[in-house]
């Protein structure tokens, strides 16, 4: 493969990248807590240092998929009036306990598992300011949250919403639509605000997305015409040498 061939190459794999980004943001628009996500690309340069390298092209600009990172830009927010169902109208995460390990989450919608735990979906526990699960009793029918996180019943307070602020926000690896890995130290926030009865949206724009994903599209494939087209040339030049040495 030749050097325009390549390069070509390089931004179709770029290309890829983007569209199953978009592709990703694109099927979470309505997902609670989903954040959307963007890709970087830079150029590799690549040194040209032969003899047949000509004046002014002493490098070769490949392109290099080089990071993806997250708008964490705040979500609208809409009222259920389910007790159970929390959102942040400040920056920070929940942190729930799961077979892997503490993971953040922005995604508020929680419920009481059979042993009272305070839970979301897939049964991983709401922790506390303490790292512990959130639990009520029996007996506790009417639970209210402050804006602080504390939780309490008509029989008294049943502890405090953890919520934490990651040092990078932009280390957090995602696992899944809503899930976060923080591989970075966390904190609690200084001052949460979280309401009760509500839950935040993604923070994707679906017109932005469909107009990003047409764009991508187009792109990918006017770089597959021109590989098409490198290679249908290639193949004449190869077929025109062939002929005139027979």
């Amino acid at each position: 493969m030749n050097v325009a061939s390549l390069i070509a190459a390089s931004r179709l794999v770029a290309q890829e990248r983007a569209v199953q980004v978009t592709a990703m943001n694109l099927a979470n628009v309505n997902t609670p807590g989903f954040q959307a996500s963007r890709v970087q690309f830079s150029d590799w340069l690549s040194p040209q240092t032969g003899a047949a390298a000509l004046p002014g092209e002493k490098q070769i600009a490949y392109t290099q998929d080089r990071a993806t990172w997250r708008e964490t830009q705040q979500g609208s927010l809409t009222q259920t009036g389910n007790s159970f169902d929390f959102a942040l109208r400040n920056g920070g995460y929940f942190t729930v306990a799961t077979p892997r390990g503490p993971r953040l989450t922005r995604d508020g919608r929680f419920g009481p598992l059979p042993d009272g735990t305070i839970g979301d979906a897939a049964g991983n526990a709401l922790l506390d300011v303490n790292g512990r699960p959130l639990q009520i009793g029996a007996g506790d029918a009417r639970i209210t949250v402050a804006a602080d996180g504390a939780m309490s019943s008509e029989n008294g307070q049943l502890g405090k919403i953890g919520v934490v602020k990651p040092s990078d926000p932009m280390k957090l690896q995602a696992e899944g639509a809503t899930l976060f890995r923080a591989d970075t130290p966390t904190a609690q926030q200084a001052q949460p605000a979280v309401l009760q009865g509500a839950i935040e949206g993604s923070n994707v724009s679906p017109v932005l997305e469909v107009t990003r994903m047409m764009n991508d599209l187009r792109d990918y494939q006017f770089t597959t015409q021109l590989v098409q087209a490198e290679d249908d040339r290639i193949q004449s030049t190869i077929d025109k040498t062939l002929s005139r040495n027979t």
